[in-house]
This record gives structure tokens, sequence and C-alpha cells, in this order.
């Protein structure tokens, strides 16, 4: 098995769409609408990997985003070397996103940093 897709509710889709097709090389699909329930939703697909939905309807609860709480925590991204993730870390911090951690190697040997990106939702680039 594998991990078809992974999928994420947001406030500003188009801000959210360009986020991952700016700094992480997704690319987007056209999009969808379902004029019924105005449900909109794009695809953002990443060489080969599980592709990242990006959802949006009216009226959603938009509670506070704490980093330490249970459930899905971030989603992470290898760009595939460490010279890699300290350029885009400082490109995300120059940019105005708040780094939380790194670029470090981390106990289980991971070469990483977390950023603070969409809508309070952590991004962690790996090696």
């Amino acid at each position: 098995m594998k991990i078809e897709h992974i999928a994420m509710y947001v406030n500003d889709l188009e801000a959210a769409k360009e986020f991952f097709v700016t700094y992480l090389g997704g690319k987007s699909n056209e999009g969808y609408h379902n004029k019924t329930t105005d449900f909109r939703s794009y695809f953002i697909s990443f060489d080969g990997c599980a592709r990242l939905e990006l959802m949006h309807k009216p009226d959603m609860a938009d509670e506070a985003k704490t980093l330490n709480r249970t459930g899905y925590i971030h989603i992470a991204f290898s760009v595939g070397s460490k010279e890699k993730v300290d350029a885009l870390t400082a490109r995300l911090k120059a940019d105005g996103y708040e780094v939380v951690s790194g670029p470090r190697t981390t106990g289980d040997g991971y070469y990483e940093s977390c950023v603070v990106a969409i809508e309070g939702n952590q991004i962690e680039i790996t090696e």
C-alpha cells in the first residue's frame, strides 16, 4: 500500500496553493468547484510522491493550532541535501515565515528544519 494523498482544509485556498507551488515545487491541477456546496479544492503533485489536496468551503471552524497537540502535526518534504534544507529555510525565513527549529540534525539522524507556514500549520524540510 501507499499513501495516495493527504487533505488539508485552508481559509485562503489560492495562497496555500501558491505556497506549495512556489516553495516546494508542487504542480497544481486546474482545481475543482462544487457549485452546489461551494466546496473548492486543488490537488498538488510532488515528483512521484503522495499528492496534497487543499480544500476550502464556507463557514469552516478555525480552531487555534498550537505546535504541541495531538493529531497530524506536520507534512515533511525532502529537498535532497543539507544545503537545500539550509537554502529553503533561509528563503522562507526571509519571506516572513516562522522557523521553529533547525536547520539541525535531530537525535534520530534527520537533518531538518520546521517552519510554521500555511495558516499555523508546520512544514518540515528534510534533506
